[in-house]
């Protein structure tokens, strides 16, 4: 019988794939099953043309956090539906934080919240994210 990874070895997996990641800065504080908690400093080529970080960019880091939050249970698990509501901006040198947390684990399919806040606390967007779960295994490798 095959040990299952842990969360920390499909996250490291994940991560040496991951060139995207790596550009945005992300920085992974945290992961466990169904749960994934980062930071990243928001930088001058982040931002809108209203000097604003722009929306692809939260968009992107919550899904990453999405990402390694579902993934962590060591399936090959996609994204299948998601959402993101705006609440305020964020501006260059602002630090923020994303947290990723399950709410529901199916079969097939999760349910993920995705909060991003800077640091005073406050909400900066909120990310909404189902997951399907394929049936096949994270490995290290190539992946087909």
């Amino acid at each position: 019988m095959e040990a299952q990874l842990t969360p920390q070895e499909v996250l490291d997996i994940m991560i040496a794939r991951d060139r995207f990641t790596a550009w945005l800065g992300l920085q992974v504080d945290e992961v466990g099953q169904g749960y994934c908690r980062l930071h990243y400093q928001v930088r001058e080529d982040m931002l809108n043309g209203f000097e604003r970080i722009h929306g692809g960019v939260l968009f992107s880091a919550s899904d990453s956090a999405f990402a390694f939050a579902c993934n962590s249970h060591g399936l090959i698990t996609v994204a299948l539906d998601v959402s993101i509501t705006f609440t305020r901006p964020a501006l260059a040198g602002d630090k923020l934080f994303v947290e990723a947390r399950e709410v529901h684990l199916g079969n097939k399919t999760g349910l993920y919240d995705i909060r991003t806040t800077n640091e005073k606390g406050e909400l900066v967007c909120l990310f909404k994210g189902t997951a399907y779960r394929t049936s096949v295994k994270v490995t290290p490798g190539p992946v087909n």
